[in-house]
């Protein structure tokens, strides 16, 4: 009897150990699982982002008058004669 009660606190060691690393384990597979599901909700962002850029219709170049020169250059003969107006 004396023996198993001797042997019982190095059980419970080993187990608080055991706990220990498992808590540690848990506490990494928490981290992973939770960069997953950042990156997935990064993903599913950018794609949101890429689906209203595609819905943006480019807008037209504006139409801008353009003045047409007052003045015309005729040419009679030999001469070049301008005419503006």
């Amino acid at each position: 009897m004396v023996l198993v009660g001797a042997c019982l606190p190095a059980s419970a060691q080993a187990l608080d150990s055991l706990n220990g690393s498992n808590a540690l384990i848990r506490q990494n597979d928490l981290q992973i699982l939770q960069n997953r599901v950042q990156r997935q909700q990064y993903q599913q962002q950018q794609q949101q982002y890429r689906a209203q850029d595609r819905q943006i219709v480019q807008q037209p170049q504006p139409i801008v008058p353009q003045l047409k020169p007052s003045c015309t250059t005729q040419i009679i003969g030999s001469i070049a004669v301008n005419n503006c107006r």
